[in-house]
């Protein structure tokens, strides 16, 4: 069932049936590109969630004793289900968050990657045997944590959750998760794959409501053993302190204010389209976008100028229009952000090269902005802008640009430019990040570690590291009797 925007009716997903919600309350789902409501969105209550919790609970049991061999074959078909459907989630996405029906596709394409990789990877959850005494056998044996309770926000609609239930159901563990009430629909799509596939009920239960209760009830229940969460810092040290009152492990990938430093020896033209091409993917709406600019003196203006050109060509428009590069900002919380962001740069006496202010159409569309002469106390230069602004500022000694770019307690992405392998492995080893990205901006891949250090969180998504929170190592030392 679809409205008439072509969106589909959104429901809830607990213990293997989609349900509406016990009291039938509604939120609006909002199209930023338009600003018009084409849906609502179930909001969980107390009740829902008991009965999610009770799912989760029995699903661990059946999905944990199912073999890994029919674990894989069932997550096998839903990649294979994602990447058929991939198109049609995609417009679900860009009608929901606004991002082109390119980047959307796209990200469906590689949310199949990702929960392959992670079956793949579950195979070699190994324990070990070690040496030890006469008649007695030591080992070491990985098992599920058992129920998770995941929360994610909405700038990755269909990737950000199934990083979080690739990894649990691929460990054996089962699933809440509760997914962005702006960004609904394509949670419901994802989850449908995992149900169409085969997945035992109450191994995966999808739920929406008010964050801060639904987070609190699912924390607080003995059935949930481990929390993840993707999202801001300030929610992030919420949630831990929450979680760590109750003894429970959890996953953080929380914000970031990446810094890029274009070296002396760098390309400037090739630095400055890399990096724009990252800065205005998404609508600068990443957690990895770079969003701090520090660019020798000696190229400034030449990178300064390359980066306009690039900023200039963007074309901003509705998603599902062919020929948008850019869609709008994905709420209006976004929109007044970033005109409070550029406003109090300008005012402290930035210029403003490109762009610089709101699109004079409806939606939530902001110009791709590039400032000069930003001072270090603008709040740009502090607050993570999580938008399409780049403010570009000079230096003259690499180890003064290192010393600003670790001067914020963020510590998710950084990147930088250089010519010299020397200079490269000086930036690896100086920058404080737990994602670093040399000569280009890319953002992170299903085969390798993602994570933040200081306030950007803690654990890893990717890579064989990716399992880690969801896998509970235990010691057996078996005493073998005559």
């Amino acid at each position: 069932m679809t409205t008439d925007h072509g969106y589909p009716a959104v429901r809830m997903y607990t213990g293997g049936e989609w349900c509406q919600g016990g009291t039938g309350q509604t939120a609006p789902v909002v199209n930023p590109a338009t600003e018009e409501t084409i849906g609502e969105v179930p909001l969980a209550t107390p009740a829902d969630l008991d009965r999610a919790l009770e799912a989760a609970g029995y699903g661990f049991r059946v999905w944990r004793a199912t073999s890994i061999a029919k674990r894989s074959a069932i997550l096998d078909r839903a990649a294979d289900l994602i990447a058929e459907r991939a198109a049609a989630i995609g417009r679900v996405m860009t009608l929901e968050q606004g991002k082109t029906l390119a980047e959307s596709t796209g990200e469906a394409k590689r949310t199949a990657d990702t929960l392959r990789w992670h079956v793949e990877d579950a195979r070699r959850a190994y324990g070990r045997i070690i040496p030890s005494a006469p008649g007695t056998v030591l080992t070491v044996r990985r098992e599920p944590i058992g129920p998770v309770a995941a929360f994610v926000p909405w700038n990755f609609p269909v990737g950000g959750p199934n990083r979080k239930i690739s990894s649990a159901l691929a460990a054996g563990c089962s699933l809440i998760i509760k997914a962005s009430e702006e960004t609904p629909a394509t949670a419901a799509a994802l989850v449908e794959c995992y149900a169409d596939a085969g997945l035992p009920a109450g191994a995966l239960n999808l739920v929406f409501g008010e964050p801060a209760e639904v987070s609190a009830h699912l924390i607080a229940s003995p059935v949930t053993r481990m929390i993840a969460f993707t999202g801001s810092v300030p929610v992030g040290k919420l949630l831990a302190a929450e979680t760590g009152k109750v003894m429970k492990p959890s996953l953080m990938e929380l914000g970031g204010h990446a810094p890029v430093i274009v070296c002396a020896d760098a390309d400037p033209g090739q630095a400055a389209r890399r990096a724009a091409q990252a800065k205005f993917f998404n609508a600068g709406q990443v957690c990895t976008s770079p969003s701090r600019f520090l660019v020798h003196e000696s190229l400034v203006e030449d990178f300064t100028a390359e980066f306009v050109k690039a900023a200039e060509s963007v074309v901003v428009g509705d998603g599902l229009a062919q020929g948008t590069t850019m869609g709008p900002l994905a709420n209006e919380r976004r929109l007044r952000s970033i005109e409070r962001l550029t406003a109090d740069a300008v005012g402290r006496g930035a210029t403003v090269r490109t762009g610089g202010e709101r699109l004079d159409r409806p939606g939530y569309f902001f110009a791709p902005t590039v400032l000069t002469d930003v001072p270090a106390d603008a709040d740009l230069m502090s607050e993570e802008p999580f938008g399409p602004i780049a403010p570009i500022v000079p230096f003259s000694d690499l180890d003064d640009a290192l010393a600003t770019a670790n001067s914020l307690p963020y510590g998710l992405a950084a990147y930088g430019f250089t010519r010299s392998a020397a200079t490269a492995e000086k930036l690896a080893d100086g920058l404080e990040a737990g994602i670093l990205s040399l000569n280009h901006c890319g953002g992170s891949v299903h085969e390798a570690p993602s994570g933040g250090v200081k306030d950007s969180g803690y654990g890893r998504e990717g890579g064989p590291e990716a399992l880690d929170a969801y896998l509970v190592t235990k010691r057996v030392s078996h005493l073998l009797t005559p």
